[in-house]
């Protein structure tokens, strides 16, 4: 399969694509903005043409072979181009945001089927990606969301993703928000972010300040990753609910078969 020559199979390593993604978080990122983006992007914002064909040509729509199906999302599959090509054809920085990760899918299948959780609240999708767990806050009735990501073509592929799920875009941050003051927000989620040490370690700091500052409730996706596992916040964690992953997103992720949701009890 010529996917084993591209950027996603390198991705798909447990921990294997660490480097580019932490060394983006660890940078302000504000002088590689690309096309005048702003580390804000407001409802309502216009998307810049040239991108937003960009992302139209090369990404697909689809709902199939996820735990929501009931959510559209652009992205990746094997009838996208870029899906065959070599990583160094991709003109932008890895597309990270064109996965629908497993450790978001859990959290989005349970905020889906529980709208209590988030019904009136303000909730942060920390390392957002492609959005679906923030469309599936905002679905399910959250009052505020903000979704997080450092890479600014994700905030664009988010506000996309908005419209197809016939949802007014939501605010989205395009800068490291564990350099930001604290903000008080009653829940935050976060998928597939546990796959570095250091990164981890930051995550653990972060989130145990929101806990205790705000008393923030946090919930956590992880499909049982190495450096989730061998973390020392698992000491911290409640188990909520486990899935089954679609065999696709087996195939797509190495064999996982499973993805579960955490609540974090510092």
């Amino acid at each position: 399969m010529a996917l084993s020559q591209g950027w996603r199979a390198y991705a798909l390593l447990p921990g294997s694509h660490c480097g580019v993604y932490l060394k983006a978080l660890r940078s302000s990122g504000l002088s590689s903005f690309p096309w005048g983006h702003c580390p804000w992007r407001s409802t309502g914002s216009s998307l810049d043409p040239e991108m937003k064909a960009f992302l139209e040509e090369n990404t697909e729509v689809t709902s199939s072979g996820s735990l929501t199906p009931e959510i559209r999302l652009r992205l990746l599959t094997p009838r996208c181009k870029f899906w065959w090509e070599r990583a160094d054809l991709w003109p932008h920085s890895d597309p990270y945001w064109a996965i629908y990760w497993p450790g978001g899918q859990a959290l989005s299948r349970y905020l889906l089927d529980n709208p209590d959780v988030v019904r009136g609240k303000s909730v942060l999708d920390l390392g957002s990606g492609c959005g679906a767990t923030a469309i599936a806050a905002k679905m399910s009735g959250a009052s505020r969301v903000l979704a997080n990501d450092i890479d600014p073509i994700a905030g664009m592929a988010i506000t996309l993703n908005c419209e197809l799920n016939q949802l007014n875009p939501f605010p989205i941050l395009t800068k490291n928000v564990l350099d930001l003051e604290q903000d008080k927000w009653d829940l935050i989620v976060l998928g597939d972010m546990f796959y570095d040490e250091d990164l981890a370690d930051s995550l653990h700091r972060w989130l145990r300040g929101c806990f205790w500052t705000h008393r923030t409730e946090v919930l956590i996706g992880d499909p049982g990753r190495p450096q989730f596992r061998g973390h020392s916040i698992q000491h911290q964690l409640h188990k909520v609910i486990e899935y089954s992953l679609p065999e696709p997103t087996r195939q797509e992720n190495n064999g996982l078969t499973t993805s579960t949701v955490w609540e974090f009890r510092p």
